[in-house]
């Protein structure tokens, strides 16, 4: 019963979507006040409906309930309770249906915190983002329904796939997905405000806000799908340029330049025709990232492999959504104002820079992600892009993105002094180099590229700094007054600052784990050592025990450090019952300079086992500043002058004296 009071809401969800999309439009058109407001207790209906059909289909698989196909592909009776729950969207129609929950959240929260909007704009952009949800739960309804039933009911479910039972993975999803689909919000933005034609800095104000709450959420999620591929495929990386991970990758890129894009137009009104190009675009890469885990077209670990109709449906509609709103763009684009000139040495040209060199490095994982697949469709030859080309063509574009970061926040709007900015700088520049030269001595030989970027992680981390001491003059006057101003920076420079701490700190954890890691793989029997990074491990043997939905063998190693003891690892090896999958279980002791990763091998015909060994230095700063960076991410969207964006005339107050 519960299942078919989730697919009826469904259902309804749909008919209000309609409505939502087709009546607000309407009256912002005619400027019908009462149609236009029909928009707000639309949108926030639907998300009503949406959240009742989600829960549905979470008792389902909290509950056993067989009878729904969806629960026996992808559930188990014997799965803990944490992943039963994220079973619900740990598979294609779950996934979708938590797609159009996130897009209803949104939408409703336009209706409900969006009343400083202008009428018109807020009725276009709720109806765009209807007309989203239209599209995805008609797909759903007709291709991918949640709670299809099957009759007899199986005593039993087919399980979860055994990797994705994480509580890295039970999270992973609904964070990338907030971003994917938050982006969603600049994409309805654009197009409202194309549709209007009106586009000014006051639009840039408002849409700044909801770009920047999916730009946190997606830089979340990518570092939690980072760091669960780290310790739980036990291949000891935490990047491969996987076409999924780029799949998610290539909209933060475009949002980031989206982001700072917007910034200028909000300043100086320059930049409309590119930044409402990026809001397309940002989206349309997130349903590109859909399509590709969707269609089958990939085999990867973070795929839906489902069949190829489905993913042409979406295909199609991301082409409907892209190449509409670029068709619109196109009509509108002639009559777009350009705003205020601006030197190329200014606050204004560093972000134009900055746009630059993301969208170009954009592209370049567009071109790399893409080929493979447009090769093998036209010819039939299968081939691999992998690391090695990523890293040539997408490193030597973050080099100058890294060195003209601190810069940015110090040149003055319209015209700035370079030269001044680089004497602020040349105290954050020359500890950098200095420290980077102490530790690379310390290090001994490596590539010759890691000192380099590790300075440039050092100068972004350091310039951040220096940008809030610059903000609140230290050393140009007295300490109290220094103190008072401190406190008084707008939440947003703060924020400003962390997440481009943040992305120092992460440039630091990569250049030590790229370039200093050790590696070895070796062959152990029971009280026989080895020895990796200055530790030595004891092998103490294999042990069986048993999970509440599998079986495991564990390994016992004694860790020691000149003689010292450190810790126990228990790297292990699990079974899973249904489905009956192997997987692998790293053991990690974590300090601050770096990781000891052991992860066991297939035993050996002379009876020992294999065993890869990592030392991966400074490795748990990327995720630190992933972390950094969504804090920074949330402290501007804390400030309020984000937050409520343009405000709204203040209405004349009444009279004291009557009017006689």
């Amino acid at each position: 019963m519960i299942a078919e009071i989730g697919h009826f809401t469904l259902i309804l969800a749909l008919a209000v979507a309609i409505a939502q999309m087709a009546v607000p439009m309407w009256g912002a058109h005619v400027r019908d006040a009462r149609l236009m407001a029909f928009g707000d207790s639309a949108a926030v209906t639907q998300f009503g409906l949406l959240i009742v059909s989600f829960l549905a289909l979470t008792h389902a698989f909290v509950t056993s309930d067989f009878s729904v196909l969806n629960v026996v592909d992808n559930s188990h009776s014997e799965k803990p309770l944490i992943y039963r729950i994220s079973g619900v969207w740990g598979n294609h129609e779950g996934s979708m249906l938590l797609w159009v929950l996130i897009l209803g959240l949104f939408g409703s929260a336009v209706a409900v915190f969006g009343r400083n909007l202008p009428a018109t704009l807020r009725a276009n952009v709720l109806g765009v983002q209807a007309s989203i949800a239209v599209a995805f739960l008609l797909f759903m309804l007709f291709t991918s329904n949640p709670f299809e039933r099957v009759d007899p009911a199986p005593f039993d479910g087919r399980g979860l796939n055994p990797i994705l039972q994480d509580p890295a993975l039970a999270f992973h999803p609904p964070f990338l997905y907030a971003g994917y689909v938050g982006f969603s919000m600049a994409f309805s933005f654009a197009v409202a405000a194309l549709i209007e034609g009106r586009i000014d800095a006051a639009w840039a104000r408002w849409v700044r806000p909801w770009t920047l709450a999916a730009w946190m959420c997606l830089t979340l999620g990518i570092a939690m799908g980072s760091w669960w591929a780290y310790y739980e495929l036990g291949w000891g990386g935490w990047w491969f340029w996987d076409p999924v991970e780029n799949a998610s990758f290539m909209p933060w890129l475009a949002g980031t330049a989206l982001l700072h894009s917007a910034l200028v137009m909000e300043k100086r009104e320059a930049l409309k025709v590119w930044t409402i190009l990026l809001a397309i675009l940002t989206f349309s890469l997130s349903l590109m990232g859909a399509f590709l885990v969707r269609s089958g077209v990939l085999t990867s670990v973070h795929a839906f492999a489902v069949d190829p109709d489905r993913g042409i449906v979406i295909l199609s509609i991301m082409m409907f959504f892209t190449g509409g709103a670029l068709a619109l763009f196109a009509w509108r684009a002639g009559a777009l104002r350009q705003g205020g000139l601006f030197a190329p040495i200014s606050r204004e040209g560093g972000l134009v820079l900055n746009n630059v060199l993301l969208s170009v490095s954009c592209a370049t994982v567009l071109v790399g992600t893409l080929y493979p697949l447009a090769l093998e469709g036209i010819t039939g030859e299968k081939i691999s892009v992998g690391p090695p080309f990523f890293n040539m063509t997408f490193i030597p574009l973050m080099l100058p993105l890294l060195f003209a970061m601190p810069f940015g926040p110090l040149l003055a709007w319209k015209r700035g002094d370079v030269r001044g900015v680089a004497q602020r700088l040349a105290f954050a520049a020359g500890f950098a180099v200095l420290f980077t030269i102490i530790v690379a001595a310390m290090t001994g030989p490596g590539p010759w590229l890691a000192p380099i970027c590790a300075a440039l992680g050092l100068f972004v981390l350091f310039g951040a700094v220096t940008d809030l001491l610059s903000r609140a003059r230290f050393g140009d006057v007295s300490q109290a007054e220094f103190l008072r101003r401190v406190v008084s920076l707008p939440r947003s420079a703060y924020g400003t600052a962390l997440a481009h701490a943040g992305i120092g700190i992460m440039v630091l954890g990569i250049v030590g784990t790229s370039a200093y890691q050790t590696e070895k793989i070796v062959a152990l029997k029971p009280g026989e050592r080895a020895e990796v990074a200055g530790y030595e491990l004891l092998f103490q043997g294999i042990q069986p025990t048993k999970g509440p939905n599998y079986s495991e063998q564990i390994a016992t190693f004694e860790v020691t450090r000149n003689g010292a003891p450190v810790t126990t690892l228990l790297p292990s090896k699990r079974l899973y019952n249904a489905p009956p999958q192997p997987t692998t279980e790293a053991g990690i002791y974590a300090s601050w300079t770096g990781d000891l990763y052991v992860a066991l091998g297939d035993e050996q015909p002379s009876g020992g086992v294999a065993l890869r060994l990592y030392f991966h230095p400074l490795v748990r700063l990327i995720w630190i500043g992933a972390v950094i960076m969504f804090i920074g991410g949330a402290v501007s969207l804390s400030d309020r002058r984000l937050r409520v964006g343009a405000p709204q005339r203040a209405r004349s107050r009444p009279s004291a004296v009557p009017a006689e």
